[in-house]
């Protein structure tokens, strides 16, 4: 089976706005703007989206990792990549599609159009952050006085949270691409199927798809010097990832406070149910993890790598340690240390 980087994040931030939601349509006031929630029940929880999420991973690449992010076009209603993977890493993590049709004249002269789209699954894959416990979001009441006359009021949501998220890596996905010609597999037409050649990228079969004849399709892989490199560049990005609404005024930290990583033979996430709240205060269950980790623990490839910040949740420092010492499986650090020893280990399990 192939491997999956699984991840699981804590974040803790307070008095912020990460992903607003239009105008508040709760209120009198012009100028206000509300923040994402979901409700569980009569329960409020605020949330970051997965896209909004993904976009502050992207920016955190290209800003820190020196990226070169694959340009976007405009056409009416509709907005693409460049859709090339081999030149472009955030297109091979973060998956693409683009939509179109080239006119083609026909042996008989006639001109036909061929449907030329390329789709790419993300490798990359993750969830909305949101909060573990309900949160109470205050509307906050500002105005821009600095100008003559009467101030200007208007409104926005905060909120203090510490909020949850899932991610995971599809190990053989990344920098492998498909051209069969149906939908998400067709990652490459002729042009970039030639360069990726050109890049010393590798034929090699695909053992989930067959021809009509029952042989096995095509897959084209990159090196694996690049391929390990984009994966380590994802991962390594979580230390220092910014972004969120307002951080003018509203500066949060969505770095990790608390992560876990490890590699199943599986694409299920298995940290879904790690965090809980008790009694309004979000609380990280240790026997959560030690649950999951022995129902699963012949399908982890290596060690479950856990991070914890000083300062968030010390309560569990004991615990961990004392988990770490029972388990020669459990990895405990810090969060960078523990993404850094993880990518050690993650570097033997790409194919």
């Amino acid at each position: 089976m192939p491997n999956t980087v699984q991840g699981f994040v804590l974040i803790d931030v307070d008095v912020v706005a990460l992903n607003n939601a239009g105008k508040d349509t709760s209120t009198t006031l012009e100028n206000a703007v509300a923040t994402k929630k979901i409700f569980k029940g009569r329960d409020a929880y605020t949330y970051a989206s997965g896209q909004a999420w993904r976009y502050w991973w992207r920016e955190t690449l290209k800003k820190d990792f020196g990226w070169e992010m694959s340009p976007v076009t405009r056409e009416a209603k509709i907005a693409f990549t460049d859709a090339n993977p081999v030149k472009y890493a955030d297109d091979d993590m973060f998956g693409y599609m683009r939509a179109a049709k080239e006119e083609r004249v026909d042996e008989k002269g006639k001109t036909k159009k061929e449907n030329v789209t390329l789709t790419r699954v993300s490798p990359l894959k993750n969830s909305a952050l949101i909060s573990v416990s309900p949160t109470r979001v205050v509307k906050n009441w500002s105005s821009m006085s600095r100008q003559e006359g009467d101030a200007v009021p208007y409104g926005k949501d905060e909120y203090c949270a510490t909020m949850k998220g899932m991610f995971s890596i599809a190990l053989d996905q990344v920098g492998t691409f498909s051209s069969e010609d149906r939908t998400g597999f067709k990652n490459l037409n002729e042009t970039l199927r030639k360069l990726a050649v050109e890049n010393k990228a590798q034929e090699i079969d695909d053992p989930f798809s067959k021809d009509k004849s029952g042989k096995p399709l095509k897959l084209y892989r990159m090196p694996k010097e690049a391929r390990v490199k984009r994966i380590a560049d994802t991962l390594l990005a979580l230390e220092v990832i910014n972004g969120g609404a307002m951080q003018t005024s509203n500066m949060g930290d969505v770095t990790p406070k608390l992560i876990v990583l490890t590699t199943l033979n599986s694409g299920n996430h298995l940290f879904s149910h790690l965090a809980k709240d008790d009694l309004g205060k979000p609380a990280f269950s240790v026997d959560a993890l030690k649950q999951v980790v022995n129902d699963y623990a012949g399908r982890i490839v290596g060690k479950v790598y856990i991070g914890r910040r000083m300062g968030f949740m010390d309560e569990l420092e004991e615990t961990l340690k004392a988990y770490q010492g029972e388990n020669q499986k459990i990895f405990y650090g810090s969060v960078n240390e523990a993404v850094k020893a993880y990518l050690e280990e993650v570097k033997t399990q790409i194919p």
